[in-house]
Formats: structure tokens, C-alpha cells, sequence
């Protein structure tokens, strides 16, 4: 399994202090296989912790917000129990620990690793899907930016990329100019490409960082407009994951982040 972490890996959190709040988001890659039950299988997820200070302070500009993440990518398919586990580890202390819990079409991610969960992994993975579920009532602490968002949008489309060009987050995914994600997985899987893991890695923690941005701001608590996520991932990843050097990935960033 490749990893990345800030925080010691599956279910670690960042420290909290002087009444911070944590607000976490979830992103699963899945290969998609609608022509045999269970086809849709997870290979890649991330989370991402954001802390904001205790309520009554102004948070900072979103681009200044304190980041934390972990990251896993399959390095093998028999791997993918591993990788089910510490994606339910991260939820259960997202749910125990945050105040809030983004996703993007989360329900289906969660309904993706659900179907493919053992009898240990099965249970915490149930309670989130219920999380999911009850999360417009008045004890809700799940916020889904596909279908939770709308009131600050104007146009009909609820994709990511979409609403987030809507409040002019820029996510440019040059991961995908040339290749699909199934494609980049498979060289990953087949030959051992490890640019086209980091690529799918970046992809994904793009879209959970994203969806972080997102939900902050339909919850009221951050103002999130005007942020480019890929100078934020650079900053946060340098040195971490070689594709954020990659002359493709660098012509994405401000001059001032480029040349950091």
C-alpha cells in the first residue's frame, strides 16, 4: 500500500487546541464495472482535515487554512481489503472527532467500500452510510456537496468541477488531458508507472481538498471563492509526490508558488 500522512496514517487526527474546530473530507477512486454485481471496486482514497479556529474567530483565507491529509493507493489488488479498512478507520474517527464530514457523492462512495467490507470493516462502514442518511437532521454533521450546496449555485450541473468553477475554485486536472483514470490505473497496476499513480493520487486529493473548500462555504464557515487548489496541494505535498514537480502540473501555479 502506498501512503501518504500527516497525522501517523489511518485514523489519525490533527491536534486540536483552544476549542478548534475539524472539519474532514472523504474522496474514493473506484473502477467502475456496472455489468457484474460488485463490480465497482476502490483502489485509491483520501481524506483531508481542515482546522478552524473556534467559533466567533474569523478563520483565515482559505488559501491560509491549516491542512492535513492521508492518502492511500493500492500497490497490489489483493491489497484492497487493507485499503477498505483504513478507508473505515478514517471515517469512524471523522464521525467520532469532526464537526464536520464533506464528501461529493459520498453515499456512493461509501456504498462502493460497503459492498466490498468484511464482517469487521462492514459495521463502522454501515454507520457512516446512516451518517450519510440522516445528515439533514437536526443532529446531521455530514455535509454531501452534490446535493447539500445548491443554494449557492446558479447552474443545473452538481459536478464537482462545475460547482466548483461556480465559485471560481480552480481544480485544472491536467491528470487527465491524455489518459482516462482507468488507463492511468492500469499502467500503475500493470507496469509499475509511478507517475501515473502519483497522477491519480494528486487527482484525488485534489478532489477531496475541493470538496472541503466546497462544503466550508455551504456551511457558512469559511468564505472559499478565489482559491487555487493546485497551488494549495503543491504547498501542502511538495516533495511528497513527484508529480506536483512535474513541468505540467507547475505551469498550473502562480509564479510566486511555482518558484518556491
Amino acid at each position: 500500500m502506498h501512503t501518504i500522512s500527516d497525522v501517523g496514517g489511518p485514523s489519525g487526527i490533527p491536534a486540536r487546541h483552544d476549542g478548534a474546530r475539524l472539519v474532514a473530507a472523504v474522496d474514493v477512486e473506484w473502477s467502475k464495472n456496472y455489468r457484474i454485481k460488485n463490480g465497482n471496486r476502490p483502489f485509491c482514497y483520501s481524506i483531508v482535515w481542515i482546522t478552524l479556529p473556534a467559533p466567533g474567530t474569523p478563520p483565515p483565507p482559505a488559501a491560509e487554512l491549516p491542512l492535513a491529509c492521508t492518502s492511500l493507493y493500492l500497490d497490489h489488488e489483493h491489497e484492497r481489503g487493507n485499503l477498505i479498512s483504513a478507508a473505515a478507520a478514517d471515517l469512524t474517527a471523522a464521525l467520532h472527532t469532526a464537526d464536520l464530514l464533506i464528501g461529493h457523492q459520498l453515499g456512493s462512495d461509501l456504498a462502493v467500500l460497503h459492498a466490498h467490507a468484511d464482517t469487521t470493516t462492514s459495521t463502522p462502514l454501515a454507520a457512516a452510510r446512516q451518517a450519510w442518511h440522516t445528515r439533514r437532521t437536526p443532529a446531521g454533521r455530514v455535509l454531501d456537496t452534490r446535493f447539500d450546496a445548491g443554494h449557492l449555485l446558479t447552474g443545473r450541473s452538481r459536478r464537482l468541477v462545475d460547482v466548483c468553477g461556480e465559485l471560481a475554485l480552480d481544480v485544472t486536472q491536467p491528470e487527465l488531458a491524455r489518459h482516462s483514470m482507468t488507463a492511468l490505473h492500469r499502467r500503475w497496476m500493470i507496469s509499475c508507472d509511478t507517475e501515473a499513480r502519483e497522477r491519480i493520487t494528486a487527482l484525488n486529493l485534489r478532489h477531496s481538498l475541493s470538496t472541503a473548500l466546497v462544503g466550508l462555504h455551504a456551511a457558512g464557515l469559511a468564505n472559499c471563492h478565489h482559491v487555487n487548489v493546485n497551488a494549495l496541494l503543491a504547498r501542502h505535498l511538495s516533495g511528497r509526490l513527484g508529480w506536483l514537480d512535474h513541468p505540467t502540473f507547475r505551469a498550473l501555479l502562480p509564479a510566486t508558488t511555482a518558484t518556491a
